[in-house]
């Protein structure tokens, strides 16, 4: 669960995030918003460049029928286990930087898979340090590499994904040891 102070984005005395059906209840937001994003997921993504406006694309796609602000990068202070995301006032500049520094599609192709894994998991770790949006950022993060990675030809076998292991790679990347996100990523390459 993520902490934040003041939320704008949740019912007042409450932890439930704002939704279009209004619910107020966890349990019932958990289960609508997994079958709404369940059918966003069946669903052609949206297309584009691999941008900044791509990416915020993808998680409007995804959660727009649960969340009106879906897309749109938060404007709270998040942190999640004690670790702090990047401060909404320089969301904007970071994501930027984040996709400017990310290689280009064509060098991408012509990478080895160890190398598409090791420069994808950097991209991944530094995306996931700015945390964009309120909520949904890991399955927006996942959603966009499988694109990213299939369209650059490096496509990923999903079904071998392993929540916790993700989970756990994600911290320690988040913590500069991005070795254990390589080699999961790597194992996910067909």
């Amino acid at each position: 669960m993520y902490q934040a102070i003041d939320d704008p984005y949740c019912y007042r005395g409450t932890d439930v995030l704002k939704n279009r059906l209004g619910l107020r209840d966890q349990t019932a937001l958990d289960q609508f918003e997994a079958e709404a994003t369940a059918q966003r997921f069946a669903e052609p993504f949206p297309p584009g460049r691999f941008s900044v406006s791509h990416y915020r694309a993808i998680h409007r796609h995804i959660f727009g029928d649960v969340y009106p602000w879906a897309g749109r990068f938060r404007s709270v202070r998040i942190a999640k286990g004690g670790s702090m995301f990047c401060y909404p006032e320089h969301i904007a500049t970071e994501m930027a930087r984040v996709f400017a520094n990310q290689s280009s599609l064509t060098a991408l192709r012509d990478m080895p898979a160890q190398r598409f894994a090791a420069e994808i998991a950097h991209f991944l770790a530094e995306l996931n340090a700015v945390h964009p949006f309120r909520d949904g950022n890991g399955r927006t993060q996942l959603a966009f590499l499988a694109l990213l990675a299939d369209h650059v030809g490096h496509p990923l076998d999903l079904d071998r994904l392993e929540p916790d292991a993700v989970l756990a790679a994600m911290i320690a990347s988040f913590h500069g040891r991005e070795d254990r996100l390589v080699e999961l990523i790597r194992g996910l390459i067909r």
